[in-house]
């Protein structure tokens, strides 16, 4: 786990030391314990080291082996690596060290571009081949690990996050209107290639990219879910213990493959908890899981300590927990928005943040239930659309999708505003490639593939690397991912139709206390952020009111001020706050955007 950064020169001039030395400070908090710089003519790696495979220096970034002309920054973890290392070594490769680098790098030499098809982990990643003058980039099957880029016809460079692009400077920072309409009407999930600045892209997840030194570039996807399969004549039992035994066996990897002791999230819900069964299952010994919690509001109760304590005293683990004040939230707002690679509207992304240091004064890895929902239709709008029969686009306009398209145009400045609904295109696009016999099996398709990469995700991976933390999400594992999609959806929102993970409840029974099965479903709580009002209205309002807000020139001003009149009337489909999403994008281009400019 590392933050990663580079450049490649297009124009003959050789990669400047200094352009990777301004990008470096922007990782540092991914990488907290080594750094590194290589560069050779026209290209240059940097890396920023989270040492938890081979702690030695045997492992350090960039890697280089000069007899192949192969270099190579590598930001993630392959658990799949000792039994690739054994198939390597019996080819004839030999290695210097014990750790998943050098594993990718030997892979290369011996599959090339193939090799991220032998790949079972999470992993972004960039291979300079001086022999074929190329660089080679390439994102894990899911997208778990992150991978930015910027292009002009001088370079390309390439980044963990936004953070480090822009520090290197000569960066396109104006806003890009398509990136905006994701922003603002799918929760800020924002599907590659885009991101809200025009300069700034994004590797799509299961994808490599190869740029030549002479400018020429190949994309290629590598990896798509298995076409629909005619589902098999099993039992319900049979179906559950092959879903136990596939989620098994992606709890027990993401446990054994690190060098340091791995603990979980513990939130208190199914997913979280369930994970903690399994590596109990997997033969964990001293587990420690961590929860937090933060104040109740009169509409909701901010922490669901009652559930996770059960699990903890079900289990015996070294648990701990953290309780956050209102006003340490809001005094570590600006500091959590600084640390997103992207605007990220989720309430539970602040909480990520604050739990996620504390957490790693414990461990430097833990294991998250990020996906479960998205696998298993576990939101409350999974059951709405699905019992639906009108065409897909409106059923998500109705259920899913922050505000409609028209709104746009009441809420943001004319230049900012396009005609064409990309949002639509985007889920006409996806629901095209992932046809299946129900609504239900297509959303969960396009959600496993897509919209769970830019959401969940982002947040697990951005707010817990900012403290050089590892996540590890078993279920986004992509064997577990390809085995779920041709389950029944039955077995997924239950015979009734409304239950919600039904396959995960059913194997949870006997596992794990009652009451967490039984439970109303939960969402990761932060009241504050919710029901906007008082220090933290004050808050929002100040940054929509602030000079730089007014300068930029995004916002309609009269609808901020419906916003700011009446912010708890004004909510989206899912139950955000409005104003939160507006407050949020300002803040973090005034934090990310202009700080870099100044």
């Amino acid at each position: 786990m590392c933050g990663i950064a580079g450049e490649l020169r297009l124009d003959e001039q050789p990669c400047a030391r200094a352009t990777l030395a301004r990008m470096l400070p922007a990782l540092a908090r991914r990488g907290p314990d080594g750094e590194g710089l290589w560069l050779s003519g026209p290209v240059g790696l940097a890396h920023r080291r989270l040492a938890i495979i081979d702690l030695t220096a045997r492992s350090a970034q960039p890697m280089v082996d000069e007899s192949l002309e192969l270099a190579l920054v590598f930001n993630g973890t392959i658990y799949n690596y000792p039994e690739l290392r054994r198939t390597l070594a019996r080819r004839g490769h030999r290695f210097v060290s014990d750790g998943d680098t050098e594993v990718i790098l030997r892979a290369y030499a011996e599959w090339g571009e193939q090799c991220v098809e032998h790949l079972h982990g999470m992993f972004a990643f960039a291979l300079w081949d001086g022999r074929r003058r190329a660089l080679f980039l390439a994102r894990d099957r899911i997208g778990i690990k992150p991978l930015y880029f910027a292009r002009s016809d001088r370079f390309f460079r390439f980044a963990s996050n936004i953070q480090a692009l822009l520090s290197a400077g000569e960066i396109d920072t104006r806003l890009d209107p398509i990136g905006l309409q994701f922003q603002f009407r799918l929760h800020g999930a924002v599907p590659p290639p885009y991101t809200v600045l025009c300069g700034v892209r994004k590797l799509a997840q299961g994808t490599t990219l190869t740029l030549y030194a002479d400018g020429r570039e190949s994309i290629r996807r590598y990896w798509r879910l298995p076409r629909p399969c005619h589902q098999e004549a099993l039992s319900e039992h049979e179906w559950l213990a092959r879903l136990r035994h596939e989620l098994l066996e992606a709890v027990r990897m993401r446990l054994e493959i690190a060098d340091v002791k791995v603990g979980v999230l513990l939130s208190g819900g199914l997913d979280s908890s369930l994970i903690v069964a399994l590596a109990h299952a997997a033969g964990a010994s001293d587990l420690m899981t961590f929860s937090i919690g933060f104040e109740d509001s009169p509409e909701e109760r901010g922490h669901e300590f009652e559930y996770s304590d059960a699990v903890a005293r079900h289990f015996g683990t070294r648990h701990h927990r953290y309780v956050i004040p209102n006003d340490e939230v809001l005094a570590r707002l600006p500091e959590a928005v600084c640390a997103m690679a992207e605007p990220m509207v989720s309430q539970d992304v602040a909480s990520f943040y604050l739990l996620a240091e504390r957490v790693r004064e414990t461990v430097k890895v833990v294991q998250s239930g990020q996906g479960a929902d998205e696998l298993f239709a576990g939101y409350s709008w999974h059951a709405q659309m699905a019992a639906a029969d009108d065409p897909a686009i409106e059923r998500l306009e109705r259920s899913y999708l922050d505000r409609p398209h028209a709104e746009l145009a009441t809420m943001l400045s004319e230049p900012y505003c396009v005609t064409e609904d990309h949002v639509a295109d985007f889920f006409r696009q996806r629901f095209a490639e992932e046809a299946s016999p129900s609504f239900l099996d297509t959303l969960l398709r396009v959600e496993a593939t897509w919209l769970v990469t830019d959401d969940p995700v982002k947040r697990v991976d951005n707010m817990t690397m900012a403290w050089g933390l590892e996540a590890r999400t078993p279920f986004l594992d992509h064997r577990l991912i390809e085995f779920v999609v041709n389950m029944p959806a039955a077995l997924k929102l239950g015979a009734d139709g409304m239950t919600g993970k039904y396959a995960l409840k059913r194997l949870a029974r006997g596992l794990l206390p009652d009451l967490v099965i039984d439970r109303p479903k939960g969402y990761f709580p932060m009241p504050a952020l919710k029901y906007v009002r008082g220090p933290f209205l004050a808050f929002m309002r100040e940054i929509l009111d602030s000079e730089a807000c007014r300068a930029r020139g995004l916002y309609r001003r009269e609808y901020l001020e419906s916003l700011l009149a009446e912010p708890e009337r004004h909510r989206t489909k899912i139950g955000g706050a409005t104003l939160w999403h507006m407050a949020l994008l300002e803040l973090w281009l005034q934090r990310n955007v202009d700080a870099a400019a100044a």
